[in-house]
């Protein structure tokens, strides 16, 4: 199986550090949908690893998160490109547990569900915990500069020998072999 894991918000999705609290607020980024699809017309299986602790913060419900995200798979469908599975930690960075990024509990989680060895599996995110998660998991990290991905780059601690691409829909390009 070829497994690709992807963050959301900033890679599928516009971010907003003000929180996506609702399915209006849903933007995908232009061509992310598309890439999608392509991903999954190439034999990859598609999964989402989210942080959403505006849940636990209280900003939405659960029944909103899985309003918005029945909206990308919705807008997903119709660009003719689906997800397999959406993974999202709910609870806030204080919480302790295990499956908020940096954490591995997540990643380690789609890799027991689809039975894959993570060492081969390209994680794309926007931000540096992303990029920590797949480390700690062993997966390959590779950075977007959509979303807070400039401000990662910014910050430029631990990214050396991370990819980095202009969106989704260019590291696609990439993945795929494809040239412009």
């Amino acid at each position: 199986m070829k497994l690709i894991i992807l963050d959301r918000d900033g890679v599928i999705n516009e971010d907003s550090d003000e929180y996506i609290k609702s399915p209006e607020e849903f933007v995908p980024i232009s061509g992310s949908l598309e890439a999608i699809a392509r991903l999954c017309h190439a034999g990859y299986t598609v999964v989402v690893a989210t942080n959403q602790s505006g849940v636990g913060r209280k900003y939405f419900d659960m029944e909103t998160l899985q309003k918005i995200h029945a909206k990308m798979n919705r807008l997903l469908a119709a660009a003719g490109g689906r997800v397999s599975a959406i993974y999202f930690c709910p609870h806030t960075p204080d919480a302790g547990c295990t499956c908020r990024k940096p954490a591995p509990g997540m990643l380690q989680e789609i890799g027991e569900r689809f039975q894959v060895d993570l060492s081969m599996v390209p994680f794309v995110g926007d931000s540096l915990r992303d990029l920590q998660a797949a480390r700690a998991v062993g997966a390959k990290p590779v950075l977007v500069r959509s979303g807070k991905g400039m401000r990662t780059l910014e910050n430029g601690q631990e990214l050396e020998n991370i990819p980095v691409f202009d969106n989704l829909s260019d590291y696609t390009d990439h993945l795929l072999g494809h040239r412009h």
